[in-house]
C-alpha cells in the first residue's frame, strides 16, 4: 500500500537530547526527522510528537522543534508505546478517526518505543510506517532487529524519501517545488 498525504499522520518518537547522545547514527535521524515535519507541515499532514519523561531526558531536539513550529501536538509520556499513554492513543486515534489511519513514524530508540509502538498501532487497526532513516538506537545490532521484527509484524518499512514522493504524488507541482530542496 502506497502512503497518501491525506491518509497520513506523522509521529515523531521521543527525539531528546539527552537520548540522542548515544545513538548510532545521530544526525542522520534528526536531519531525516526535520525532513519529514517539514514535508508534513508543508503538505498538511498532521504531526505528533511524543517526549519520553522529559522532566529527566529534557525537550525535543531544537532543530526538530524549529521545524514542527507548534504545529500539531506535542505530548510526553512515560510508557514506551505511545498507544499505552491516553493522550497520544486518543491523539492517533482522533486523526483516524478523521480518516488518517497511515502512521508516518520516526525516532528513537528503534527497538523500544518505536517498536513497541509501531507493533501496537497494527494491532489497532492502524497502518505503520516506519521510516528506517529516521529511527535509531544505542547499539547497530538493536537498530537491525528491531526492522526484521517489524517487518516481520507486518510494518511496512520505508525511507523518507519514499514517504515524501509517495505523499507528492507526481512533480511539476508547487509543492514538489518547494519540498525539492528537501530531497538534494
Amino acid at each position: 500500500m502506497l502512503l497518501a498525504r491525506d491518509k497520513s499522520q506523522l509521529l515523531i518518537v521521543d527525539v531528546q537530547d539527552k537520548l540522542l547522545g548515544a545513538i548510532s547514527g545521530k544526525d542522520r535521524v534528526v536531519d531525516r526527522c526535520v525532513r519529514l515535519v517539514r514535508a508534513a507541515r508543508s503538505l498538511g499532514v498532521p504531526i505528533t510528537i511524543s517526549e519520553q519523561y522529559p522532566q529527566g531526558l529534557g525537550p525535543t531536539h531544537d532543530s526538530i522543534r524549529d521545524a514542527f513550529a507548534n504545529d500539531g501536538e506535542l505530548i510526553d509520556k512515560v510508557e514506551f508505546s505511545c498507544l499505552r499513554n491516553d493522550r497520544l492513543r486518543d491523539r492517533l486515534h482522533e486523526l483516524r478517526r478523521q480518516g488518517r489511519s497511515q502512521v508516518v513514524i520516526a525516532g528513537i530508540e528503534a527497538h523500544v518505543c518505536v517498536t513497541q509502538t509501531a507493533i501496537d498501532l497494527e494491532g489497532q487497526g492502524f497502518e505503520s510506517f516506519v521510516v528506517a532513516d529516521a529511527v535509531g538506537s544505542r547499539a547497530k545490532s538493536s537498530y537491525k532487529l528491531a526492522l526484521t521484527r517489524l517487518q516481520k509484524a507486518s510494518v511496512d518499512v520505508v525511507d523518507s524519501e519514499m514517504v515524501l514522493f509517495e505523499w507528492m504524488e507526481r512533480s511539476g507541482t508547487p509543492e514538489f517545488k518547494e519540498l525539492q530542496s528537501l530531497i538534494k
